[in-house]
C-alpha cells in the first residue's frame, strides 16, 4: 500500500460537480492499493496517518500528529500512485491491485483509521473520477509504503 499525505488547511471531493466530502485542518490522504497487499499493510498505512506527526508544537517544531491537533482526514483511493513510469512514456499501472480487492482493502483502511482517530474521516468514491482540492499548509507532503520502498 502506498499513500501521499498531505498536511492542508482544508480538502474536498467532488464527484460531477457535486461536492461529498470537506475536510478542515488536518490530513489529505491519497492511497493505492498494491497486488498482493493484505491486512498488514492496512494496519500499517492506518496507523501511521494516525500517528504521523507533522503537526506544529507551541514551539514550532512538527511533533503532533492529527489528533493531538484535533483535525481532520480525508482518504481519497488513488491507483496511480502504483504507476511505473521508468520505461516509455506512458505509466503502466500493473501492480495495482484488482478493483473489488483494493475496494475491500482501501475500506478495511478506512475503517481502521476512523477507530484510531477521535474525529472525522472521511473518503473520496472508489473508482469514480474525482476532483479533489487542497490547501496543503507549509507545504508539508509525506510519501509512505507499506513495503518500505522508500
Amino acid at each position: 500500500m502506498r499513500a501521499v499525505i498531505q498536511r492542508v488547511e482544508q480538502a474536498s471531493v467532488k464527484v460531477d460537480g457535486e461536492e461529498i466530502s470537506r475536510i478542515g485542518k488536518g490530513l489529505c490522504c491519497l492511497v493505492g492499493v498494491e497486488a498482493g497487499d493484505g491486512e498488514r499493510d492496512v494496519d500499517y498505512i492506518a496507523r501511521k496517518i494516525c500517528g504521523l506527526r507533522v503537526f506544529d508544537d507551541e514551539q514550532g517544531v512538527m511533533n503532533l500528529d492529527v489528533g493531538q491537533i484535533r483535525g481532520e482526514i480525508l482518504l481519497i483511493s488513488q491507483f496511480t500512485l502504483l504507476g511505473d513510469s521508468r520505461k516509455g512514456k506512458r505509466p503502466s499501472y500493473f501492480t495495482a491491485e484488482q478493483p473489488g480487492r483494493a475496494s475491500e482493502l482501501f475500506q478495511d483502511m478506512v475503517e481502521l483509521a476512523a477507530s484510531l482517530h477521535n474525529g472525522k474521516v472521511a473518503t473520496g468514491r472508489f473508482q469514480t473520477t474525482m476532483d479533489v482540492q487542497i490547501v496543503n499548509h507549509g507545504p508539508v507532503t509525506v510519501l509512505l509504503d507499506s513495503r518500505r520502498l522508500f
